[in-house]
C-alpha cells in the first residue's frame, strides 16, 4: 500500500501535537532518554475535529553514538467528531551510524467512511456512507548503501474485519473486492534516496523512493496483486527565506483482484489537498504537487500550493480534460525550531465540493 494510503486512517499518528504542556515527562539522560504524555488535537476533511492522547520516547540505542539521529517511538488514540476511532504505534529506530533504519507501524481502527464508486468520472451525488474496522501492521528495513542511498524490504499485513455499506448500493453494483472483509499480507523491496537537509521541513536537497510490495497466497493473502510506488521530492532554496518544494508521486496496482483498502486513494491531508481521501479510487493515480514556502520570522511562515493528479483504471485513463486540481494556503508556526517542525494551517480548494480545512503537525511533503 502506497504511503499516503497507510497514513490516511492515522490521523496525526506521524504528526503528533506537541504544542499542548505535555501532562507527563521523564528523562533519563544515561541514554539521552525522554518521554512525553500530551494531549493532541487534529483536523482534516475526513475527521472533523480529533480529540486524543499521545506518548512520545526518544532515545539513542547507543549511549555515545553522536553521529546517529535520535530513535523514537510513538503512540496515540483519538476519537473525532465524526465517530471515528483509531490507536497507532508507529516509530523509527537508528543503529549505529545509521548503517540500519528500523521503521514500524501498528493500528487499530474502527472508521466511518465515505465511497462515491471507482474511477475518475465519479459525481458528487454518488456519495455513500460505510463503515470498516481494521487491523494494521507495517515494517521497513532500510539498509545504508553509501552516498545517500538505501536498500530496503518492507513487510505489510492488513486485516478487515467487516465493512458495513450499503447493499444494492456501489459497492454491489461495481463488485468492490474484499466487501465482505479480507485479509493481506506482502513483502517488497525499497531503493531510497534521500539528501534533504531536514527531515521534517527541509529547505534544499531531494528525496527519491521506489518500491513494490507483492501480495500472495504465500504470506497468507487472500488476493495476489503487486503494488509499484514512485516518490520523487525536490527542495529548492530561492531566497533566505523562500522554499519551492516539488513532488512527483505515482502509485500503481497490478492485479486483477485489488481489496478496496489497497487502491489508489487520490486526496487527503498530504496529497491534492482540498480532495477528501478516497474522492477518487481507481488502480493507478498519478499526482503532481508543489509548495512555495515563505519564511516571516523565527516563528511564522506562509506558504502557497498547487496540486494537479487524477486516478485511471490504466494509463489511458490519464488526459488532460480529466484532470482534477486544487490550490490552496497556509500558515506555519514552529513549535520547535532546532528540529524545524511546523504546526500546519493549510486550506486546499478544487472545483465543485471539493474543498477543507487542515490543522496537522509537519509539512505535507
Amino acid at each position: 500500500m502506497n504511503r499516503n494510503k497507510r497514513l490516511n486512517i492515522l490521523i496525526g499518528a506521524a504528526s503528533l501535537l506537541v504544542f499542548i504542556t505535555p501532562v507527563a515527562a521523564q528523562k533519563d539522560s544515561s541514554h539521552n532518554k525522554k518521554t512525553l504524555l500530551f494531549p493532541v488535537i487534529t483536523r482534516s476533511i475526513e475527521t472533523s475535529w480529533s480529540f486524543g492522547l499521545a506518548g512520545a520516547a526518544t532515545f539513542k540505542l547507543l549511549k555515545k553514538d553522536t553521529a546517529t539521529r535520535t530513535s523514537n517511538l510513538q503512540t496515540i488514540v483519538l476519537y473525532s467528531l465524526k465517530k471515528q476511532f483509531i490507536a497507532a504505534i508507529n516509530g523509527a529506530q537508528y543503529l549505529k551510524n545509521e548503517d540500519y533504519i528500523i521503521n514500524e507501524q501498528l493500528s487499530y481502527s474502527s472508521f466511518p467512511d465515505k465511497f462515491w464508486g471507482l474511477g475518475n468520472h465519479s459525481p458528487d451525488n454518488a456519495e455513500e456512507q460505510y463503515e470498516f474496522k481494521q487491523f494494521y501492521l507495517y515494517m521497513h528495513l532500510m539498509r545504508h548503501l553509501g552516498n545517500h542511498f538505501y536498500a530496503g524490504v518492507l513487510f505489510e499485513h492488513q486485516k478487515l474485519l467487516a465493512i458495513n455499506y450499503k447493499a444494492g448500493g456501489l459497492f454491489d453494483q461495481q463488485n468492490i473486492v474484499g466487501r465482505k472483509g479480507y485479509q493481506i499480507a506482502g513483502l517488497g523491496l525499497s531503493v531510497t534516496y534521500d539528501k534533504r537537509n531536514n527531515a521534517f521541513s527541509p529547505s534544499k536537497g531531494g528525496f527519491a523512493q521506489i518500491y513494490f510490495n507483492h501480495f500472495g497466497k504465500l504470506y497468507g493473502s487472500d488476493f495476489t496483486y503487486t503494488n509499484i510506488v514512485v516518490d520523487l521530492r525536490k527542495y529548492l532554496p530561492l531566497t533566505k527565506k523562500d522554499v519551492l518544494a516539488l513532488q512527483g508521486y505515482s502509485f500503481s496496482s497490478i492485479g486483477n483482484e485489488v481489496p478496496l483498502r489497497s487502491l489508489a486513494s487520490l486526496g487527503g491531508m498530504n496529497s491534492m489537498r482540498g480532495y477528501y481521501s478516497g474522492r477518487y479510487r481507481d488502480k493507478m493515480q498519478m499526482v503532481f504537487q508543489s509548495e512555495l514556502r515563505h519564511q516571516l520570522n523565527n516563528r511564522f511562515g506562509i506558504v502557497a500550493f498547487g496540486n494537479f493528479g487524477d486516478v485511471g483504471h490504466n494509463l489511458h485513463d490519464f488526459n488532460l480534460s480529466n484532470l482534477k486540481y486544487s490550490l490552496g494556503a497556509g500558515l506555519r508556526f514552529a513549535i520547535n525550531k532546532s528540529e524545524k517542525l511546523n504546526l500546519r494551517l493549510d486550506y486546499g480548494v478544487g472545483p465543485g465540493l471539493n474543498h477543507g480545512f487542515y490543522f496537522e503537525l509537519g509539512e505535507a511533503f
